[in-house]
């Protein structure tokens, strides 16, 4: 079995997810149009170190195959069920209707052993406030 099976099928759950964050100037972002994604969602707390040296408590940790971007948001679930509970008056999913979005505060990629081209990659999540 190659390394990228063997790491796809240890992610068996699926995650929403929105990424390419970008400032809006308001004092939140805007994202591109969500994602399902395969995961390994882990719910643990435990602290975590801010780019500014700040402790911030980490409530999940996610193990992904795709690159992930900080500030980008992750629901555990898939596009169907957030299409039943966060959908806004133009039909299109609003993670700010959604209870159980998480904000990506840290993430990264290892190579897999013995592999240049296959990562895994990282995120710590903390509950993301409207």
């Amino acid at each position: 079995m190659s390394i990228q099976k063997f790491i796809s099928r240890n992610l068996p759950e699926k995650a929403v997810y929105w990424g390419n964050p970008v400032n809006n100037g308001f004092g939140s972002y805007n994202y591109d149009s969500p994602i399902e994604i395969d995961c390994r969602w882990e719910e643990m707390v435990q602290y975590i170190e801010e780019d500014n040296g700040e402790a911030i408590l980490s409530r999940a940790v996610v193990y992904t195959n795709v690159d992930l971007q900080e500030k980008g948001l992750l629901y555990k679930g898939t596009l169907l069920s957030l299409m039943e509970s966060g959908m806004d008056s133009a039909g299109e999913i609003d993670h700010t209707l959604i209870q159980g979005v998480f904000e990506v505060k840290r993430w990264g990629k290892t190579p897999a052993l013995n592999s240049t081209t296959v990562f895994l990659r990282k995120a710590y999540l903390t509950p993301f406030l409207t």
